[in-house]
C-alpha cells in the first residue's frame, strides 16, 4: 500500500514541477529586471544615451530597465561580458563605432566578434561631428586646414579623446583621403582633450557638436564644418564638407542596441519595438536634440546590415595605419 502510495506521490509531485516549469516558460518577456551594458564610465555619451533609453524601456516593460557600467579596455571588456551572457534578451550592449567597428580590430585578441557574436536589435541614434579649430591657428574653412596641413607637413597637432575614439578614427580617415600628415594628441576624454584645445595647446579637433558647440559659439573656438553628409539640426550654420568643397568624406557616429547573438526571435521583436517607439516620443527627441544628434530607429536587418558595413571601413583603416591600442 505504502509503495503505490509513494508512486502516486512522485506522479503528482512529477506534475507540479512540470506544471511550474511550464508556466516558468510561458512568461512572457520581460518577466524580471532587464540590464544595458555600457563599456564606458558614467557621464559620457554612451552612459547618457544608454539611461535615456532604459528609462523608457522601464516605464513601457513596467519592469527596471538598468544601466551597469563595465569600462576598460575602450569598451570591449562590456561588449565581451554581454556577447557571454545568457542570449535571452535580460542582457543588452550599448554599441557604438568605437565598441563594434574599430577597437576590436585595435587589440590584438578581444573575446568576442562584433558581428558574429551579437543579434542587432536597432540602430538608435547618430550625429556628426564638428571640426573645430583653435583661432591662432588662422584657418576659417577645411579646405584651409587641408591646405595648411600640406603645407606644413607634421607640423599641426589634432586631440582626441583616446586612440580609437570617434575624434581620433575621423580625423585619421580625414588625414587619409586628403594625403595630409597631422599628429594625434591622445588624452583620456574628450573633456580633458577639449580643455587643452580651448587653451591653445593642440589647434584641431574633431568631436561631439553638443560638447564644442557652446565654446564656439563664444569664440573660444572656430567651427569649420560638419562631418556628415548634412548640415545639423542644432548647428546649421556650419557646412559640411562637401559643401566646403572636399568632396567623399562623410563620418557620423552612431549608437546601437545589441543582444546576444541566439537571442530569440520574439524577444528581438520585443525590444526593437519598444525601443523604436521610445525614439519616437516629443521629449525624448527633444533631449537627443540637445546631444546633437538625431534619432534612426532601424530595423534589426537594417541593423545588421550597417554594421557589417562599418567594420569593413573601419577595421581597413586600423589595418592600412596600423593602428595598435596602447
Amino acid at each position: 500500500m505504502s509503495a503505490i502510495y509513494l508512486r502516486g506521490a512522485r506522479r503528482v509531485l512529477g506534475l507540479i514541477v512540470c506544471m511550474w516549469v511550464a508556466s516558468a516558460m510561458a512568461q512572457p518577456f520581460p518577466s524580471r529586471p532587464v540590464r544595458i551594458v555600457v563599456g564606458f564610465t558614467a557621464g559620457g555619451p554612451s552612459d547618457i544615451v544608454a539611461r535615456l533609453i532604459a528609462q523608457q524601456l522601464s516605464e513601457k516593460f513596467g519592469r527596471p530597465v538598468v544601466v551597469e557600467n563595465r569600462p576598460g579596455a575602450t569598451g570591449t571588456i562590456g561588449a565581451e561580458l554581454v556577447a557571454k551572457s545568457k542570449p535571452d534578451g535580460y542582457t543588452l550592449y550599448l554599441a557604438s563605432q568605437t565598441t563594434h567597428a574599430v577597437t576590436p580590430y585595435m587589440y590584438q585578441k578581444v573575446g568576442y566578434d562584433p558581428v558574429r557574436d551579437f543579434a542587432t536589435v536597432t540602430l538608435a541614434m547618430q550625429n556628426p561631428l564638428l571640426v573645430v579649430v583653435h583661432p591662432s591657428l588662422g584657418v576659417k574653412s577645411v579646405k584651409e586646414l587641408v591646405a595648411l596641413a600640406k603645407a606644413k607637413p607634421g607640423a599641426i597637432d589634432f586631440a582626441t579623446g583616446g586612440i580609437g575614439s570617434s575624434p581620433h578614427m575621423s580625423v585619421e580617415l580625414f588625414k587619409s583621403l586628403f594625403k595630409i600628415n597631422m599628429v594625434a594628441v591622445h588624452y583620456k576624454g574628450d573633456s580633458a582633450a577639449t580643455a587643452d584645445l580651448i587653451s591653445g595647446q593642440v589647434p584641431v579637433m574633431f568631436a561631439s557638436i553638443a560638447g564644442l558647440l557652446p565654446q564656439v559659439r563664444s569664440g573660444r573656438l572656430r567651427g569649420l564644418a560638419v562631418t556628415g553628409g548634412k548640415r545639423s539640426a542644432i548647428a546649421p550654420e556650419f557646412p559640411t564638407i562637401a559643401e566646403s568643397g572636399l568632396s567623399g568624406y562623410e563620418v557620423i557616429t552612431w549608437f546601437g542596441v545589441l543582444a546576444p547573438a541566439g537571442t530569440p526571435a520574439d524577444v528581438i521583436s520585443k525590444l526593437h519595438q519598444d525601443t523604436v517607439q521610445s525614439l519616437t516620443i516629443a521629449s525624448v527627441k527633444e533631449q537627443i536634440a540637445k546631444l546633437g544628434m538625431e534619432t534612426v530607429g532601424s530595423t534589426p536587418e537594417q541593423f545588421a546590415a550597417f554594421l557589417k558595413e562599418e567594420n569593413a571601413r573601419w577595421s581597413k583603416v586600423v589595418r592600412d595605419l596600423n593602428l595598435r591600442a596602447e
